[in-house]
């Protein structure tokens, strides 16, 4: 099931890296990047992903960050949806630190079926489908490996992935709350929440109230079928493929044995 659409995500990733590494390597690094930076490099990859979707399933909707061309041209609803960020973690990608990723979902009646994350600088690609468990591919690695989540259930033992939109020593107020034992930083919410589908993190915390689909589709499923749990913060199940792309309920990713403890602490 979802085996060709699987197979065209990958490709459509695969693609759009190579893209991007070529412009990573040429790009003028930004230092003081804002959060809401977009780059010339986030339409093409962009158009780069929707045209090999389109080629595919020309039937198909598209829902994704940037204003382009295809995206334009097409459907942005239906029984079969893809969901697309072409770099998330601009601001890594500006100011050159690798931590950027390209994320691709499907969705089909409101479940997600096949997600892919490709972290193009760092050489790591995280993907899952619906059922069958969730993969990664590292390196000049010749076959993927299975992700399973931690089993940590303390918090206090657990690692924390975080925004690096703090300075070093100013911890966030949940991190504070939680008392995590390690913090681990990134601009992309793709890359936190295959650090929690890979056992590299344990609680992936995000209070933002207006985040989009495309932010965290992805990821969601890789999560999911690593074993771990994934709603909003009040411990809601989150709905992909609505009007407008909206996620206003939070998100909380995790191994899925702190789920509860982090709901209560979030709850206060």
């Amino acid at each position: 099931m979802h085996e060709r659409e699987l197979e065209v995500a990958l490709d459509a990733a695969q693609l759009a890296s190579k893209y991007l590494l070529r412009e990573y390597e040429c790009f003028e690094v930004i230092p003081d990047a804002p959060a809401d930076i977009t780059t010339d490099a986030d339409r093409q990859a962009q158009e780069i992903i929707l045209h090999k979707i389109r080629q595919a399933f020309p039937r198909d909707g598209l829902c994704a960050e940037e204003a382009t061309a295809t995206l334009h041209g097409a459907v942005h609803m239906g029984e079969r949806v893809w969901i697309v960020d072409p770099i998330d973690g601009t601001r890594g990608f500006a100011r050159k630190n690798g931590e950027f990723s390209v994320i691709i979902a499907f969705v089909e009646r409101g479940q997600i079926g096949v997600g892919v994350v490709a972290q193009p600088a760092a050489r790591k690609l995280t993907y899952a489908v619906r059922a069958q468990g969730c993969w990664r591919l590292d390196g000049d690695d010749e076959k993927p490996i299975r992700c399973q989540v931690t089993t940590i259930e303390e918090l206090r033992e657990c690692t924390l992935t975080q925004s690096r939109s703090r300075g070093p020593t100013q911890r966030s107020h949940w991190a504070l709350a939680l008392q995590p034992a390690n913090i681990v930083e990134s601009y992309s919410a793709g890359i936190k929440l295959a650090l929690v589908a890979r056992g590299d993190a344990d609680v992936y915390l995000n209070t933002y109230e207006a985040f989009h689909d495309w932010d965290i589709c992805a990821g969601d499923i890789l999560v999911t079928e690593a074993g771990g749990r994934v709603t909003g913060i009040a411990g809601q199940e989150l709905q992909y493929g609505l009007p407008g792309a909206w996620q206003k309920n939070g998100l909380l990713a995790t191994n899925g044995r702190l789920h509860a403890a982090t709901l209560r602490v979030i709850a206060g």
